[in-house]
């Protein structure tokens, strides 16, 4: 798999909207991964540009959020996922910015193409609204059926998500609790 565009981005964190600098890699294949540190051994999020993001802007059409303390207001990037959640970056100037967001756009409609070997040609293939991609492997009456081959969702995406929401409740539960213990221990 080959790497469109990687670099150091600013990212806004979801729970607490605190801004990180994460090493991202764009993948040919519309995978955004955002790592800790440019060895590329633990990753903080990954983002399917195909089948979850809406659409892309950059600069002063990123409304609602600051940047990171020191950078300007137009090297801002956000994608709008199909959740209704928004990832928030900031690259290090407006044309660094531009460029991923290009870049972006670029990998979210690059197409899935085939290889026929009777043609020596690759055929585009399209996908459907349930992510299922549809190849024919031979020529009508030269026998072979329709194979379906199915693009799923990873399992393990979105689960940091969770146990940052499940920390939060567990602290909250914990403030509740302590502050009825003490009222009790007054009474």
């Amino acid at each position: 798999m080959a790497l469109m565009k990687s670099g150091w981005l600013w990212r806004q964190s979801s729970i607490f909207k605190r801004w990180k600098l994460n090493w991202c890699d764009l993948w040919i294949d519309g995978n955004l991964v955002c790592y800790k540190s440019e060895s590329r051994r633990d990753y903080e999020t990954r983002v399917s540009l195909k089948s979850k993001c809406i659409t892309v802007k950059s600069g002063l059409e990123c409304t609602g959020v600051s940047p990171p303390e020191g950078r300007p207001r137009e090297s801002l990037l956000m994608l709008y996922l199909r959740d209704g959640s928004t990832v928030v970056m900031c690259a290090n100037s407006e044309d660094e910015a531009l460029a991923w967001e290009l870049t972006i756009m670029e990998a979210k409609r690059n197409p899935v193409y085939t290889y026929d070997p009777y043609d020596d040609s690759y055929q585009f293939v399209p996908m459907n609204s349930h992510n299922a991609v549809y190849i024919s492997p031979g020529y009508y009456g030269h026998g072979g059926g329709t194979h379906h081959i199915l693009i799923h969702r990873d399992p393990c995406d979105g689960i940091g998500q969770q146990v940052a929401l499940g920390l939060l409740a567990g602290m909250a539960t914990g403030a509740a609790l302590r502050s009825l213990l003490a009222m009790v221990q007054i009474l």
